[in-house]
């Protein structure tokens, strides 16, 4: 079952699309990334697989991509669309756990707002491509905030994602300690598209990250 949702802001509103199985376990406060806004044809299978997998979705728009155009608002505007998206999933789902995350930046934007303490009854928190660093300037200044983050984390990311180097995210996570997982995706890129020699299609990396999700979510409820 899906329908589009409106989604109070301090000035203004953006659109969000509320994707739920029939019997879900949970809830996630899905960001999209920079480039790309909730209707992409990416954000659109991971809802759809994340269903699958029993746990209900709500795509969300920043308000430049609401408002058509190119460059991303500041990080406080930023965080405050996460934290009325997660405001406004907490009337959609009763009892059930709230997770908040997102791909990319969607993701990063969504740990920032935890870390500022912004987004109260949030149980864990899912990162579909964490960008460490840009590209071709490896560092860790990003992860600078994580450790504020008081949830658990978890990372997907892709082997040949060329914004977070392995060698750089796995000491991290490391450094994180229990509150931080990490699942690799062999061969993925930073959209999790993964070589045609690999002999996998993208319904089954979209399987892969969802059932991650799930694993991960089942560990951290029990």
């Amino acid at each position: 079952m899906s329908h589009e949702v409106e989604i109070s802001l301090d000035e203004g509103h953006v659109s969000g699309l509320w994707l739920t199985p029939a019997r879900p376990i949970a809830a996630l406060a899905l960001a999209h990334g920079a480039g790309a806004g909730m209707r992409h044809v990416f954000m659109q299978a991971l809802s759809e697989a994340l269903a699958e997998a029993g746990i209900a979705t709500l795509r969300y728009q920043f308000p430049y991509m609401e408002a058509g155009r190119r460059f991303p608002d500041r990080p406080p505007r930023l965080i405050a669309t996460v934290a009325a998206a997660v405001a406004t999933m907490r009337g959609l789902i009763g009892d059930l756990p709230l997770l908040a995350g997102g791909k990319s930046m969607g993701g990063r934007m969504s740990s920032q707002a935890a870390a500022a303490g912004s987004l109260d009854g949030v149980r864990g928190l899912v990162f579909f491509g964490f960008p460490l660093h840009p590209p071709k300037k490896p560092g860790t200044e990003r992860a600078e905030h994580l450790g504020s983050v008081e949830v658990p984390m978890l990372f997907l990311q892709g082997t040949r994602d060329a914004l977070a180097g392995l060698d750089l995210l796995e000491p991290v996570c490391t450094e994180l300690g229990p509150l931080a997982s990490l699942h690799i995706v062999d061969g993925a890129d930073h959209g999790f598209a993964v070589l045609k020699r690999s002999g996998r299609t993208p319904d089954d990396v979209l399987a892969e990250l969802a059932g991650s999700t799930r694993n991960w979510l089942d560990r951290i409820e029990t």
